[in-house]
């Protein structure tokens, strides 16, 4: 083996837009804000004669469906994922990088936060367990955190196809992007005319994967470039259309109904929900019936709380968040095998729930993916030596 130079790559794609888009930004902190007062909101805790029960405000509340129109922002974020993304790995590939590099920075930037999310929970559930607190609560709570994993699942996906997504639209934007909708659209067809609901799970990633492709006619300033006439009218459009989806009955009017939302603030919920328990066990006050008028009173008290401490507990683990990746892997069959492994800990605990068990093997699987996406040690080593050298054949 010869060490030898690795030559620099040029980019030859349009040179990307601003490396920063404050309005995009902007919306993504108000997208991130609407997640969590709607999710707090939904929270709802009383204590009957068996003891706690924690209730949801998306069961048989006539609000949940209109607010759920105002609040439901997870498209957003696809379509931001998609616009920040593409600009990301465009910069990266200006610099020398590589899809590969990309790819494995993408998986450290999502799963490393997610293992330490984790072990916390698996750690309070652990101890909850121990403490003897009901099975049935513990499982509840578990529940409640492990269903809206989803959206970390698919946006992993989405963003480790990004690379290839973004080829196919360098070469053929709009057959791409028609391509993904019309898979999205043949789904639910299947879906409806077999019965088979489980054929749904399919559009967890060509409905997602359909609007990260949307995100990237905003970043090559393709949408840009219309009209605002052909802007507003594709918008009405879109609304019209899914506003007869639901009159026809074809999809829920209510959007929670139609998809669980990743929360990282689910772990602040359920230790409000938890110690609100515990504090009416130990006073005998009475706690009000979810949508009562003292229900509705505390709401503010409630959602301020759960955005401050959401807040505080973001701050404290920016630190752990915000260090350095490991050098990324150059091996694609690493990066495969480390990108599935972390998936598959994702859906465990989106199929099975968390419990202590399922923690620990979703914690393994995902630390094996971070390890796998990341320069072995013989790689690093020689890295270190030359930082831009690569090995190839003598």
């Amino acid at each position: 083996m010869t060490i030898v130079q690795a030559p620099r790559a040029v980019s030859t794609t349009t040179p990307p837009r601003a490396s920063r888009d404050t309005g995009v930004d902007f919306l993504r902190a108000l997208c991130v804000l609407g997640v969590v007062l709607l999710h707090a909101i939904m929270v709802g805790v009383t204590v009957g004669e068996s003891g706690p029960v924690f209730d949801s405000a998306s069961d048989e509340t006539a609000w949940i469906a209109p607010l759920s129109w105002f609040l439901q922002v997870m498209p957003l974020f696809f379509v931001i994922g998609g616009f920040s993304g593409l600009l990301a790995y465009q910069r990266m590939r200006q610099r020398g990088g590589t899809a590969i590099g990309f790819v494995a920075g993408r998986v450290h930037r999502l799963l490393r936060p997610a293992i330490l999310t984790i072990a916390v929970i698996g750690l309070a559930l652990a101890l909850l367990t121990v403490s003897g607190v009901p099975a049935d609560l513990i499982a509840t709570a578990g529940f409640r955190y492990g269903q809206p994993l989803w959206f970390l699942g698919v946006f992993l996906l989405c963003q480790a196809l990004l690379p290839l997504l973004a080829a196919s639209h360098e070469r053929a934007p709009l057959r791409t992007i028609g391509a993904l909708a019309v898979a999205a659209i043949a789904v639910d067809v299947l879906r409806a005319a077999s019965g088979l609901e489980g054929l749904g799970f399919l559009n967890l990633a060509f409905v997602w994967m359909t609007l990260q492709q949307l995100g990237f006619f905003l970043a090559d300033g393709s949408i840009d470039r219309l009209s605002r006439r052909v802007r507003a009218a594709a918008g009405i459009a879109a609304l019209l259309t899914l506003v007869a989806t639901f009159a026809f009955g074809i999809y829920s009017p209510d959007l929670i109904a139609n998809m669980t939302i990743y929360l990282w603030h689910m772990p602040v919920l359920l230790l409000m929900a938890g110690s609100t328990a515990v504090f009416a066990l130990m006073t005998g006050m009475r706690l009000p019936a979810l949508d009562s008028a003292g229900w509705w009173a505390g709401r503010p008290l409630w959602l301020a709380t759960a955005v401050a401490l959401t807040a505080l507990v973001a701050v404290a683990f920016t630190r752990f968040e915000s260090q350095p990746a490991l050098p990324a892997t150059s091996s694609m069959r690493r990066l495969v095998v480390g990108t599935l492994s972390g998936l598959v800990g994702i859906v465990l605990l989106l199929a099975l729930g968390t419990s202590v068990a399922t923690a620990l093997i979703a914690i393994a699987l995902i630390a094996a993916s971070l390890r796998l996406s990341s320069l072995s040690s013989a790689g690093a080593a020689s890295q270190s030596a030359s930082p831009t050298a690569r090995l190839v054949p003598a």
